[in-house]
């Protein structure tokens, strides 16, 4: 694995991990009521998706381990351009239900 599949690997766990930390005993109610942390983590999202975008770019074969990685390529897509319509439950949904699965895929990678 090349330096640069590696440390695109390590920005999506410290993103992961600031997803995490942001998002730490809150509700989805306490989310939607905080517009600081909404943006916070759709930016987190958008580095994830960068990082993966940018590994497809190097060897698209890693990719193959990590499930939906077209998805979240596009979730970062829909955050960038379709800015206006973001769904804050997709996200949410995305911090407490497949971040970590995802997280534990890219740990294995590395």
């Amino acid at each position: 694995m090349n330096d640069d599949i590696r440390k695109s690997l390590f920005d999506f766990i410290l993103a992961s991990e600031d997803i995490t930390s942001f998002t730490k005993g809150l509700c989805f109610s306490d989310y939607l009521n905080n517009k600081m942390v909404q943006k916070a983590v759709e930016r987190e999202f958008e580095i994830i998706g960068e990082a993966l975008n940018r590994i497809k770019k190097i060897d698209s074969e890693i990719l193959e381990n990590i499930s939906e990685y077209h998805r979240i390529i596009g979730f970062r897509n829909i955050l960038i351009h379709g800015y206006d319509i973001v769904d804050e439950k997709l996200v949410w949904d995305a911090t407490k239900k497949h971040l970590l699965i995802l997280v534990n895929e890219i740990k294995r990678l590395i």
